[in-house]
């Protein structure tokens, strides 16, 4: 039996037609579906973005950390908000941060002492360094190392060797530690929290 080359044709038409259009309807199922956030690593940064705000997945305020505007300091958490409560949102920015081997007490503190650019006590360089508690010799301020990205902390993180050197640096990303230092002035209220 011999087939006539329109039928072929016809065939392989209604064959690329069928193939196309579920094509067409797979793309059109994956721009309608909201995709998988990925996370992004932090690059560095010379200027704070104009409008940070927290992101969807960042952890949200302790209903017990104060009022006003005031920085906020989870030392079990390892988290920072900016919070401003005559703004909207009232928190301005929300991240983690790798704290030092000792944490300051629980309490309310004062930004006393910042400096633009420095050398951490663990030799790393390090910018925007706002300082805000003194506790048995220890230093404690919030700032971002300029060559090494801040590594996140371990959430089964055990104490610190008390040989080891007492460090009281709160590590964050550079556009992190950007946007605190713009937002927390020497007179800034720190409330740091369990």
């Amino acid at each position: 039996m011999k087939t006539r080359p329109g039928v072929v044709v016809t065939g392989l038409t209604v064959g690329a037609l069928a193939a196309v259009s579920l094509l067409a309807f797979q793309a059109n199922g994956a721009v309608t579906r909201p995709a998988a956030a990925k996370p992004v690593a932090s690059a560095p940064a010379t200027t704070a973005s104009p409008t940070a705000g927290p992101s969807p997945a960042a952890v949200a305020l302790p209903a017990a950390s104060g009022s006003g505007r005031r920085v906020v300091y989870s030392t079990g958490l390892h988290q920072v908000w900016l919070v401003d409560p005559k703004k909207t949102p009232p928190v301005q920015s929300s991240f983690k941060v790798t704290p030092g081997t000792v944490g300051p007490l629980p309490g309310t503190y004062t930004v006393y002492s910042r400096t633009a650019a420095g050398t951490g006590t663990d030799g790393l360089q390090i910018e925007h360094v706002v300082r805000f508690a003194q506790q048995s010799g220890t230093v404690f301020g919030f700032s971002a190392a300029v060559d090494t990205p801040t590594p996140a902390p371990s959430p089964d993180a055990t104490q610190p060797d008390p040989a080891q050197k007492k460090t009281g640096g709160i590590r964050s990303g550079r556009t992190d530690g950007q946007s605190l230092w713009d937002f927390a002035p020497n007179g800034t209220r720190v409330t740091v929290i369990p």
